[in-house]
């Protein structure tokens, strides 16, 4: 995600200790970066689009001067990728400058207000209107803590806001609601910051923050006070305070990652984070609604993507030909070219790409275009190429991805796809408004069950790992919508613990990949509401002495018989009979197992062979 870190000190200049604070953050990505200190002249600030060194040379951030400073590393959600949506933000006096990290759920309607109001709004981020919103309540307030609770009290979503208010030069506010924030306390420094690593040389213990905590830091003191229901709050007491405070004891290195060994363990356990991310970042925005449109009325449909990307698309497909009654085509891009002349007026093609520059994914868009098909893109990176050649475009708002296996993004990528399969079925008639939000409500809880997912994986991965010793091989089989969670089960096992793991419709079994299985050949069933039936794919399986595991969410009934003595059912958490639900329940599960099989195998589950993050040739 974006990175946050506010300094401020009594005497000493802390520009430098900012800067080295953003270098620390850069590990997470970014494509923008600011800074705001209070000088005697009012706020001051630089920023701009582009990396750190080449901002340095072009606007001087270590010539600025200040005691008191926040900075920013931007990975772009709302707006381009440009100066002017670079953080930080100001309001119309340039009294209040503000960095943030998270997503503003209603924002559409809180900038038409503030317009309305005569605000202006100078840039196309949800960030910027939180500066107006405090603005407009000072107006009505005693103190600026009142001012922040009345703002935060109008937003809905997710925000971690570092502050800086001219009337009062040696504080930063802060305030946090389901986004990281911590706070650092040094001999000289009060620290705020997105991420650890960002303020080791200057604090030596923290203050890890809960939802709904807002206050500020001055460079002897730390208030923190609790939002309560209409913008009302309470101030924790000193006592309550001091018993937040922890000794920091990560090296830089280690918190990088978190504190993990590896940014993909890190990355599987940021998913529920990154799913409330990609729901609440879309779910007011009219652009859904307007592809969900296209969806319905356009005469085909087809998606193209690659790897990860194609089975989020496998997985759109198979949702949205059960709610909506609309059939698409999934292809893998480097297929496209050969089905390419039947693209013509009046198609639809969505593409899927993480990076937005994936060569054959591109190629594909191109071919399409050149046929008059009308295309949409999807995608995680704002400014990139798929952004730039495709008619229309959403985007998955996970943050970066260190890892090379996909693992936040692959469910990013099924979340914002699942919404805009629940607005095309709605749009196409086979749904009425209530299911609509009744899938809608669903997908807002998805993130509660992807957390219980990962805690029974990590539960009950530990006792599977030797079934992978000395077996070269593996199956991960599903039907209907299992058939699209078990390939990207299978490949992750492929690429991170480079065990062959082959995934196939599991009614295939008879007709020739059976001839395989022996005495304790590993098989993964993945069970999903759509297919029960599956289960007597497992019973055949264990029935040739297979080391069968089943998994399933906990509420879907199946009919096992025979209790053979290798064959184990797994119950993840329950979907509720929403099948929705069921790829967040059900993907972890190997996310996890690839990684704890490639650690006991000597591995690098971030860097895995032969493998890059963005494919970028043919």
């Amino acid at each position: 995600m974006c990175g946050i870190i506010g300094i401020t000190s009594n005497g000493e200049g802390i520009v430098k200790k900012l800067i080295i604070g953003l270098q620390r953050l850069e590990y997470r990505g970014y494509d923008s970066v600011g800074i705001a200190t209070i000088t005697e002249e009012g706020i001051s600030i630089r920023k701009g689009a582009g990396d750190l060194q080449r901002l340095e040379k072009k606007l001087g951030f270590s010539e600025m001067n200040g005691k008191v400073g926040i900075a920013h590393t931007r990975w772009a959600t709302h707006g381009g990728v440009n100066d002017i949506n670079a953080h930080p933000h100001t309001d119309c006096s340039n009294s209040i400058a503000v960095v943030h990290n998270g997503v503003i759920r209603n924002f559409a309607s809180l900038r038409l207000e503030l317009e309305n109001n005569g605000h202006r709004i100078r840039s196309e981020t949800d960030t910027e209107l939180f500066a107006h919103l405090v603005e407009d309540a000072l107006k009505s307030s005693s103190s600026f803590i009142e001012a922040l609770s009345k703002a935060l009290s109008k937003i809905d979503g997710t925000y971690s806001f570092a502050i800086l208010y001219k009337g009062e030069g040696d504080r930063i506010y802060f305030a946090k609601m389901r986004s990281p924030l911590i706070i650092g306390i040094g001999k000289r420094f009060r620290a705020v910051a997105s991420d650890m690593t960002a303020m080791l040389e200057i604090a030596e213990r923290a203050i890890l923050l809960e939802d709904g905590e807002f206050g500020y830091i001055s460079p002897r003191s730390v208030e923190i006070y609790r939002l309560m229901p209409n913008g009302a709050y309470e101030r924790l007491s000193q006592e309550e305070i001091s018993l937040k405070e922890k000794v920091i004891e990560l090296t830089p290195e280690a918190a990088s990652k978190g504190g993990y060994r590896h940014f993909m363990i890190k990355e599987i356990y940021e998913q529920p984070m990154a799913i409330r991310e990609t729901y609440e970042g879309n779910i007011e925005d009219p652009a859904i609604r307007k592809v969900a449109g296209y969806v319905s009325s356009s005469n085909k449909v087809f998606l193209i993507a690659a790897g990860t990307s194609y089975h989020a698309s496998m997985v759109f497909s198979k949702v949205l030909s059960r709610r909506g009654k609309i059939f698409s085509y999934p292809m893998i891009s480097s297929e496209f070219q050969y089905i390419s002349d039947s693209i013509q007026n009046g198609d639809l093609i969505i593409a899927v790409s993480q990076s937005g520059e994936t060569y054959d994914t591109l190629q594909a868009v191109r071919e399409a275009k050149s046929r008059g098909a009308r295309v949409i893109g999807i995608t995680n990176s704002l400014g990139s190429a798929l952004v730039r050649e495709a008619d229309f475009s959403l985007y998955t708002r996970a943050g970066p991805e260190i890892g090379v296996a996909a693992t936040k993004t692959f469910l990013s990528q099924v979340m914002l796809l699942e919404m805009i399969s629940a607005y095309s079925s709605y749009e196409a008639g086979s749904i009425s408004r209530e299911e609509v939000k009744s899938i809608l409500d669903g997908l807002k809880g998805a993130s509660n069950l992807l957390q219980l997912s990962i805690e029974a994986s990590d539960t009950l991965i530990p006792a599977l790992i030797g079934i992978h010793r000395g077996k070269p091989s593996a199956y991960v089989l599903g039907r209907g919508l299992g058939s699209a969670i078990a390939m990207e089960g299978a490949l992750k096992i492929k690429e991170i613990t480079y065990i062959h793991a082959e995934s196939y419709p599991a009614g295939e079994s008879k007709h020739g990949p059976i001839a395989l299985v022996e005495r304790g050949f590993p098989v993964y069933i993945v069970a999903t509401s759509d297919s029960p039936e599956v289960a007597g794919n497992a019973v055949e399986m264990s029935a040739r002495d297979a080391r069968v595991v089943v998994l399933r969410p906990a509420d879907l009934s199946l009919e096992i018989r025979g209790g053979r003595e290798w064959l184990s059912l797994l119950d993840m958490p329950p979907s509720g009979g929403l099948i929705e639900l069921e790829p967040f329940i059900l993907t972890p599960f190997f996310q996890i197992l690839s990684y704890r099989i490639a650690i006991e195998r000597g591995y690098n589950p971030d860097k895995p062979r032969n493998l890059a993050k963005t494919v970028t040739v043919e």
